[in-house]
């Protein structure tokens, strides 16, 4: 489609305007050039057999330029130097007008001169911005009316001058509704002072209490407080600010980073978001050069890990999108969830267990994906050291299910969801996650060794990672409800120690680890550990969440330890000791190197543990498992 054929009526009209303004310009130049004597009226005939096409050739400069297009509410320092370059190609072809043709041809002398001409550079800039500025500030002015009058809230910001600026940049264009910011708290010295699109800066963080303080006494009382992404950063003491503003009882929201593609909306603030280490940096041009366009199935797509990964790809701009879930409310939240963002990806939801082999592979079949992403999994330590079976159903024979229907669809990947307790694994749950690693890591192998075909082989990877904050199950849902429960907050073992990440940032980075594993077609990367940084103990976690919460721990909740149960360990480790690692050259990702069993082996293994399941010989599967992962030292019973 051509742009010619996106033009409206809007565009129409801009364009008039900007042609009378150029035609303005040219005129009023000429005019205080010439406006002396004889010299105006003498000229004029020959500027109006110019002007037909002087002004067709600024109608092609405003379409090459995009000067129609642009939306005069958003109008910015971009618009500004576009408006210039117009200008300047309009002038040097006015130049080239007179000096070039006009003198030699027709008046044998300059016919508009330098100076005219210069002039006419000043008009042409000032008569195509000011409407453009005028309209501008007309929205500023209503939006500002607007928020003051609809029941705004003084509000507070806190962090940098550039997050407080693009949070008014959201106010301004109605994108943030329902506050009114009336100054703005900033960890960095160099802003104290300053203006912020007319809002000063009225100190630092430390003066939240004087700020507040100061509005009340003139009756203009803050009624909330915006963090901004910087406010969140370990120098600027988030706990603190959160703190002391809910001790002051103003409410407390912030705003999600825009680098992360999120739209720019106030939220509540999450305990999670005090909890972490700085994120990595994603490069999500990247992503979404590799999910753009194509079809992608989500295993387990109704989960906390898959439901993310599921937004993520429909974000990333994939075409098709089959989400399949063997729990129906799950599947039904997160096809409802996917509509309402309308990203325009065809999302399909089916009820499927990665256990039926025969509907995995129709399914998967039919929908003929690019990329498979496996999330599906019995994850729960606990319950798998009890029902451990299952978890080899679920974990291992699910996971060869799924690997085997993407390869006989044509896909060109398959990432597997691991996690850190397949390394040296102590529980079930770490175990079953290691077998199903090592068949990806044969299969991937196997499909290298064999290549050389029109297509390049499809890849399988897996993907470990710790604990991933604000999931189903996971420790902070469980503190949260403890501590509104009043108590009290049950830990394990006091030296208990995990490593904790978002879930977006480890999607993110999921796939991240998929636009390697394609562009390097390399057999020998394909387990991949992120980067979980530092570990948190969870008894500090736990009293810092109880402190959070306005309470102290010991006094007003007390902490519990219950002892450490079945299949856990007190530190999580992100590499076995046997396990070469080496850096890939991506931020928060790292290549592992576990051992690789071959497939004809694994295939024994395999029928060997399918036999013992339908008879469930437990003693049988057991001792299948530790020959495949000799380090295996579990607990199960």
């Amino acid at each position: 489609m051509t742009r010619l054929s996106h033009l409206t009526l809007r565009n129409f009209l801009i364009a008039l305007h900007d042609l009378l303004a150029t035609m303005a310009a040219l005129f009023a130049a000429f005019y205080l050039r010439f406006e002396g004597g004889d010299y105006f009226y003498d000229r004029l005939p020959l500027l109006f057999q110019i002007l037909p096409y002087f002004l067709a050739f600024s109608v092609v400069v405003f379409f090459v330029f995009n000067l129609s297009s642009a939306k005069w509410r958003f109008i910015s320092l971009p618009d500004a130097m576009n408006i210039i370059r117009v200008a300047s190609v309009l002038t040097v072809a006015l130049l080239a007008l007179d000096y070039i043709f006009v003198a030699p041809n027709v008046r044998g002398s300059f016919f508009l001169g330098k100076v005219t001409i210069v002039l006419y550079w000043f008009l042409e800039i000032t008569f195509l911005s000011a409407l453009r500025m005028a309209y501008r500030y007309f929205r500023y002015t209503r939006v500002r009316r607007h928020a003051r009058t609809d029941d705004a809230a003084p509000t507070l910001l806190i962090g940098r001058a550039a997050d407080a600026e693009v949070l008014l940049r959201g106010i301004e264009s109605g994108a943030i509704k329902r506050i009114w910011p009336v100054g703005v708290l900033s960890p960095s010295s160099s802003d104290h002072g300053q203006l912020i699109r007319n809002l000063p800066v009225l100190g630092g963080i430390e003066d939240i209490e004087d700020v507040i303080a100061d509005f009340a006494r003139r009756n203009k009382a803050i009624a909330r407080v915006v963090m901004t992404p910087s406010a969140f950063e370990p120098e600027a003491h988030p706990e603190s600010i959160l703190m002391r503003a809910r001790r002051l009882g103003v409410i407390v929201n912030r705003m999600p980073s825009l680098e992360s593609g999120d739209t720019p909306r106030l939220t509540a603030v999450a305990v999670e978001d005090l909890l972490l280490r700085p994120s990595e940096k994603i490069d999500y041009a990247r992503l979404e050069a590799l999910i753009r366009g194509k079809a992608v199935i989500v295993t387990g797509g109704g989960g906390s890990i898959g439901s993310e990964i599921c937004e993520r790809v429909a974000t990333f701009g994939a075409a098709r999108l089959l989400i399949l879930e063997n729990s129906e409310p799950a599947l039904y939240a997160v096809t409802e969830a996917l509509a309402a963002h309308d990203t325009g990806a065809a999302i399909e939801g089916r009820i499927a267990d990665i256990r039926d082999r025969e509907r995995i592979m129709r399914l998967t079949a039919e929908f003929k994906p690019d990329i498979v992403f496996h999330a599906a999994a019995l994850k729960h330590v606990p319950i798998l050291e009890r029902d451990w079976s299952e978890g080899v159903k679920t974990n291992i024979f699910g996971s060869i299910n799924v690997a085997d229907a993407a390869l006989a669809a044509g896909a060109e990947a398959m990432v597997m969801i691991s996690t850190d307790k397949a390394i040296e694994p102590v529980s079930m749950l770490g175990l079953t996650k290691r077998f199903a690693e090592m068949y990806c890591q044969a299969l991937d192998h196997d499909l290298a060794a064999g290549g050389g075909g029109a297509k390049p082989p499809m890849r399988l990877i897996s993907v470990r990672f710790g604990n991933v904050l604000a999931s189903n199950g996971s420790v902070v849902p469980k503190f949260k409800a403890q501590i509104e429960a009043g108590g009290p907050v049950t830990v394990t073992h006091p030296d208990m120690v995990r490593y904790f990440m978002t879930i977006r940032e480890a999607c993110d980075l999921v796939i991240t680890a998929a636009t390697h594993a394609l562009g390097t077609r390399r057999p020998d990367v394909s387990v991949y550990v992120l980067n979980m940084g530092q570990p948190v103990k969870i008894v500090d976690l736990a009293e810092r969440m109880i402190r959070l919460s306005g309470l102290q721990p010991g006094y007003d909740i007390e902490i519990v330890f219950t002892g450490m149960r079945p299949g856990e360990r007190l530190h999580e480790i992100l590499f076995a000791s046997e396990e070469p690692t080496r850096e890939i050259g991506l931020a928060g990702i790292m290549a592992a190197q576990p051992n690789e069993p071959p497939m004809q082996i694994l295939r024994k293994w395999i029928s060997a543990l399918d036999q013992a399941i339908a008879r469930d010989d437990r003693a049988t599967i057991k001792s299948i498992l530790k020959d495949a992962v000799p380090e295996f030292g579990s607990t199960a019973a």
